[in-house]
């Protein structure tokens, strides 16, 4: 019974001397170096072309050159930008983006330009409905108003007696209203000219677009079916190749 703690208690100190003993002789391990082998190039404000493994500070954002171990150009690092050029490279970018969605809208809606074309007709015709109802209630305006200052010419100041009445009040905000309202209506109107000569531009531009994409995708080739002579049926055997 007394034999078996003592003889853990040497195993236990043959195990720490042996451990110790290969931690001591394993030779140390060197850190690793990401970039080896890896140089830079860059060019000073002389105009004097420097090597290194290290870009100095003050060149860390200049046009700098990655080169490998036998100083072949494996990469390229642009400047760093200043804030105006970023900001113009983030709206280029942006635009870029939305010219792909919108190409991709073209290409998924349409069929062909004639389906562009049956739109654009569409809401035209759209908009001529509204301009000809617009252009209806413009003139009613126009002729309340004329009966309204038929109406507010019997009345101060617009009489010729002195000793006139003065123009009610319902008289007055009705001129005042409908003044107004064919102003506001006038301008829409206007508007309504204007959306519809944008409406023809954006859609001509669709058009366009879209002769330019189905143009690129038909000169693109298209790709071969594998095995196709063996999609052939075979000969068909006649009577006398039977015999």
């Amino acid at each position: 019974m007394l034999a078996t703690p003592r003889l853990r208690f040497i195993v236990l100190m043959l195990v720490s001397t042996t451990l110790g003993a290969a931690a001591y002789g394993a030779p140390p391990q060197r850190p690793s170096n990401s970039n080896k082998g890896v140089a830079y190039r860059w060019v000073d404000e002389q105009g004097v072309v420097h090597y290194g493994d290290n870009i100095p500070p003050q060149y860390a954002s200049q046009d700098r050159t990655i080169l490998n171990s036998q100083g072949v150009e494996v990469g390229h690092l642009d400047r760093q930008k200043t804030p105006e050029e970023e900001a113009v490279a983030a709206k280029a970018r942006a635009a870029a983006m939305k010219q792909r969605q919108h190409d991709a809208f073209l290409v998924s809606t349409y069929t062909s330009v004639k389906d562009i074309e049956a739109l654009r007709d569409a809401r035209l015709e759209q908009l001529k409905t509204q301009r000809a109802a617009a252009e209806q209630y413009v003139e009613s305006l126009r002729v309340r108003l004329a009966s309204l200052q038929s109406r507010a010419l019997s009345y101060r100041p617009y009489a010729d007696r002195k000793d006139g009445w003065r123009m009610p009040d319902d008289l007055a905000e009705n001129l005042v209203r409908t003044l107004n309202e064919l102003r506001v209506q006038s301008s829409a109107l206007a508007s309504n000219g204007a959306e519809e000569t944008v409406l023809r531009q954006q859609f001509q531009a669709d058009i366009e677009r879209y002769r330019e994409l189905h143009a690129i995708h038909s000169q693109s080739p298209e790709p071969t079916a594998p095995h196709a002579a063996a999609t052939h049926a075979p000969p068909a055997v006649t009577q006398a190749t039977a015999r």
